[in-house]
């Protein structure tokens, strides 16, 4: 009876028969009941032999040595009679308590709660203990992953590969006295391969390799955290050579707490106490090597980061073009893809994409051919993938007025004619007035490389075409919608960031002042405090750069004007646009102009342009 459950189900029928064989007993233990009216003809009658009075029970036998029993209402009239008809009277003392009635019904429960007390505790000893004679740290065993299966990461992987040199052949590195890291800190962003990266690492080396979250050593029970880090270790040491994998390990390293604590502080504290006192206590001839990986190394405790615990902090950044596409045909392989699918096409229009988020890209283009009954996948799935993940899904069920339609393609149009207008832009991808997600418009812009830095025109310039749909509202309508709450606030982040955090403000100069809330890596905020009057200057250069860019997108709209209403007119009517649609109205647009320039030159007017211009758009 091992098992906790097959032990409760036989604890429960245990106390099932307990109960019943009771119930039984006094069924067969209490003589009939008699009314006391019965009771009182029989005795007049003398046919009562014997009675027993306890209290106000009483119990007996007739003349015909048949048991009873009867409740006496008045106990001292009673004995008289009893006495005249010459009955044998036997008794006993009553309790004042009633204990044995109270007994009688309490049994059953004190039964019930026994046997829950003696399980709870056996359960608690088993999560103290991990489980009796067995141990819930075991070896993973299943599919084995190397660095095969690993692309996007070339710099990580090479850093590693000596991991898996010491693992395979250790006595290369102890026989010139040096000691391999004892712990290796993977960080990065979510999705990036951290996971992926430490079962390569074991997959390659063959060797034991253990993995567990951070938070399941975390237990509402004080004292289970701490051994479990030690029955972990201890099970790690039985298997070496072998790998210790933690997973989101800020969940038990955060930084301890310097002043009062609660009490799931102090649980955590211990756990991570246990924990640095098992690192230290690796012997030279136990190789194993642990590994931890999170997204929030700024909070981790300082003593788990010094030399000698997780002597190696490596960085997984977010794959590169390159990186994007070797990530990209090994998921791939995995799929049925069409002939001509030209995946460095891909790669090069999903930048930013983590390589979780390439596996979910390539999953959700083969879930669309297969939805459509499709042989294999093609470019126009994974087109539509990327456009459900990056934009929402369509809501073309959705029941737009022609007005609000129209707003929206003059709002998505300024965008666009204001990203054409500047010169350091990232270019165009697509247009759509179709409501997706939460917005009832998006404008795309793709960047063709990835950058790494921006400059403070590339920055302007972003601010200017955020604030485009709003200057074209302002423009066409003469009056402003709801519909620019999102570029406003990203605006004003990148406005913020530009004087607080990159010192791009001329006013402010390069200070960095220090902002509320944190990022990966803690991005957000080591700059110094500052006081009201710089705050306010703060404030003031803010509103100065988001005012200069509306204002240049409302210069730009003006100028444009005319080709302001065709973009919209061709967004009304075709609804979505790609950056191939959009070239071909930015140049139909752009012959248009010079045509009327040559023409004002030469002494020509409008109508004769139109005369000579017979191109139409379609887009």
């Amino acid at each position: 009876m091992r098992n906790p459950i097959q032990w409760g189900l036989w604890l429960l029928t245990i106390t099932a028969i307990a109960v019943f064989g009771y119930n039984v007993y006094l069924r067969e233990t209490t003589p009939p009941q008699r009314s006391y009216n019965e009771f009182l003809n029989d005795l007049t009658q003398d046919n009562i032999n014997t009675v027993h009075l306890h209290g106000q029970n009483l119990t007996g036998t007739d003349s015909a040595g048949r048991p009873f029993g009867t409740f006496v209402p008045d106990v001292a009239a009673l004995t008289p009679l009893l006495v005249d008809h010459k009955v044998t009277i036997t008794g006993e003392p009553v309790l004042p308590s009633e204990s044995s009635e109270i007994f009688k019904i309490l049994l059953p429960f004190v039964l019930i709660l026994g046997g829950w007390l003696i399980f709870s505790k056996r359960s608690l000893s088993s999560a103290f203990s991990g489980g009796g004679k067995g141990s819930r740290f075991t070896p993973i065993k299943g599919d084995r992953v190397t660095f095969a299966d690993v692309a996007g990461i070339n710099e990580a992987k090479e850093e590693l590969q000596e991991i898996v040199e010491f693992l395979k052949n250790p006595e290369k590195y102890s026989r010139l006295g040096g000691r391999i890291p004892k712990g290796v800190l993977l960080q990065g962003s979510p999705g990036t391969g951290k996971t992926l990266l430490a079962k390569a690492i074991a997959g390659e080396a063959s060797v034991s390799f253990f993995s567990i979250g951070g938070s399941d050593f975390v237990e509402m029970f004080a004292g289970v955290g701490a051994s479990r880090v030690r029955e972990l270790f201890a099970e790690a040491k039985k298997s070496t050579p072998c790998l210790i994998f933690i997973d989101e390990i800020d969940a038990i390293g955060g930084r301890r707490s310097g002043g009062q604590s609660t009490g799931s502080n102090d649980e955590r504290e211990q756990t991570l106490n246990a924990l640095l006192v098992e690192m230290d206590g690796f012997a030279s001839h136990e190789t194993v090597i642990m590994i931890a990986a999170t997204n929030r190394p700024d909070i981790l405790d300082p003593a788990l980061l010094r030399p000698g615990r997780f002597d190696r902090r490596i960085t997984i950044p977010l794959p590169d073009v390159k990186g994007r596409l070797k990530i990209l045909e090994v998921y791939a392989r995995k799929i049925v893809t069409a002939p001509d699918l030209d995946l460095d096409t891909i790669a090069r229009s999903i930048p930013g994409f983590s390589g979780a988020e390439i596996a979910n890209l390539v999953n959700e283009a083969a879930l669309n051919a297969a939805r459509y009954d499709q042989e294999m996948v093609r470019a126009e799935d994974f087109e539509l993938a990327k456009d459900k993940i990056i934009m929402g899904l369509e809501r073309r069920s959705i029941v737009v007025s022609e007005q609000d339609r129209r707003v929206t393609a003059y709002h998505e149009a300024g965008h666009a004619i204001v990203g054409l207008m500047l010169d350091e832009t990232d270019p165009l991808h697509k247009i759509t007035i179709i409501p997706r997600g939460r917005a009832m418009g998006l404008t795309q812009q793709v960047s063709i490389d990835d950058r790494i830095t921006y400059s403070r025109e590339y920055l302007l310039n972003r601010i200017s075409i955020l604030m485009g749909g709003r200057a074209a509202e302002s423009v066409v309508f003469g009056r402003l919608t709801t519909g620019a709450s999102n570029d406003i606030e990203h605006a004003t982040e990148i406005a913020t960031r530009l004087v607080c955090e990159w010192g791009m403000s001329p006013t402010i100069g390069p200070i960095a002042y220090r902002r509320s809330g944190e990022g990966f890596l803690g991005d957000a905020s080591q700059g110094k405090p500052h006081s009201e009057m710089i705050a306010q200057s703060i404030d003031t250069e803010i509103k100065q750069l988001i005012g200069g860019c509306y204002d240049q997108a409302i210069d730009l709209l003006k100028k444009h004007n005319r080709f302001l209403h065709e973009f919209a007119e061709a967004l009304l009517l075709y609804e979505t646009m790609d950056a191939e649609q959009v070239d071909i109205v930015y140049r139909h647009y752009l012959k248009e102009r010079e045509l009327e320039r040559l023409l004002t030159e030469n002494g020509g007017t409008h109508d004769q342009a139109n005369n000579h211009q017979k191109t139409e758009v379609h887009p």
